[in-house]
């Protein structure tokens, strides 16, 4: 087993591989998309996250957006008398219909952020939350200050410990460092999507690095082929143009190349391929904290194998980076 990663400046320690919640929150819609992944059995929900704090996970990434709380409740009910032992992540900013599970529009004003705080610890069955994340990747200047001010007062209060923002931007990132509890940066990061400029901020500024998407929204799980086919009721589906591995529910050919070509140097050392997709960003850097989706226990015991098996070698991601420059042939 690996040993643990600090969850950003001074932060708790926590798995290096954590539990993205997106998944089990079930069918919701932004901007009249399916933004859910298909149907989901609570009471299996249930069982993977009591598995995952047995198997050694102990960070749940979850967000108010997803399933317009559902995450957060299946979580509350999962860490019933275990919340000691976890460290929970959510985040705020998209407001939603919880009735009709849609999510309406944004709104990181202070007012809201006492509301959806308060909604989540409720749902999450907590009086406070480890880490509170920002969900909007984009804000003016201003929006993102009075954000900041609102969350260094309730970490001041206790009911965060820290907070932190779901962006890519990493200019916006560096504004809030001035802010004593910013400790964590969720960025899309995977072998098939780097994020250099990120995480150098996060090594500069002893920032942790949450990777959203770690395995390319299942690409990297080395399941799909030229004949899969997802159902409309999968966000990869849906036709959102920030779903960049699949069109209309199949994956692109150009991917499943990429991941044909990375496959025996992601299997080293008897890895699956989810394995060296996670471990790919355990080596990418010591900041980084990967949080793959899981929908059944199966897929948790594979992911979190990785723990066993522990950052790719050296030598394995100087290959990768070829293949990923070059194309296998030149590698």
């Amino acid at each position: 087993m690996i040993a643990k990663r600090q969850l950003g400046r001074k932060g708790p320690s926590v798995s290096p591989i954590g539990m993205g919640c997106w998944a089990i929150g079930g069918a919701f819609t932004l901007d009249g998309r399916q933004d859910g992944w298909g149907q989901v059995d609570d009471a299996q929900s249930v069982r993977c996250i009591e598995l995952a704090l047995d198997l050694g996970a102990n960070l749940f990434d979850t967000a108010d957006a997803y399933g317009t709380g559902h995450s957060e409740s299946i979580i509350g009910r999962a860490l019933n008398g275990r919340r000691n032992q976890a460290i929970i992540a959510t985040k705020f900013g998209f407001t939603y219909d919880e009735r009709n599970k849609v999510l309406v529009a944004v709104d990181v004003s202070p007012s809201y952020i006492e509301w959806a705080l308060a909604k989540s610890l409720k749902r999450l069955g907590t009086d406070y939350i480890d880490l509170y994340q920002i969900h909007v990747g984009e804000l003016t200047d201003d929006a993102a200050d009075r954000a900041g001010e609102t969350l260094e007062a309730l970490a001041s209060s206790g009911r965060i410990r820290a907070w932190g923002w779901s962006t890519d931007n990493a200019a916006a990132v560096r504004r809030m460092l001035k802010f004593p509890h910013f400790a964590a940066v969720q960025q899309e990061l995977s072998v098939l999507a780097d994020g250099p400029e990120m995480l150098a901020l996060c090594n500069e500024a002893d920032l942790a690095s949450l990777n959203r998407s770690p395995l390319a929204m299942g690409m990297l799980s080395g399941k799909f082929t030229s004949n899969s086919q997802l159902g409309k009721d999968d966000v990869r589906a849906a036709g959102h143009s920030w779903v960049r591995f699949f069109t209309d529910g199949r994956p692109k050919p150009e991917t499943l190349g990429a991941v044909d070509a990375l496959r025996d140097l992601l299997c080293t050392g008897g890895r699956s391929v989810a394995q060296g997709a996670l471990g790919w960003n355990l080596a990418r850097s010591e900041r980084t904290i990967p949080i793959p989706g899981f929908k059944t226990e199966a897929q948790v015991r594979d992911n979190l194998g990785a723990l066993e098996k522990g950052p790719l070698p050296a030598e394995v991601m100087v290959e990768i980076e070829k293949i990923l420059r070059h194309g296998p042939q030149d590698a």
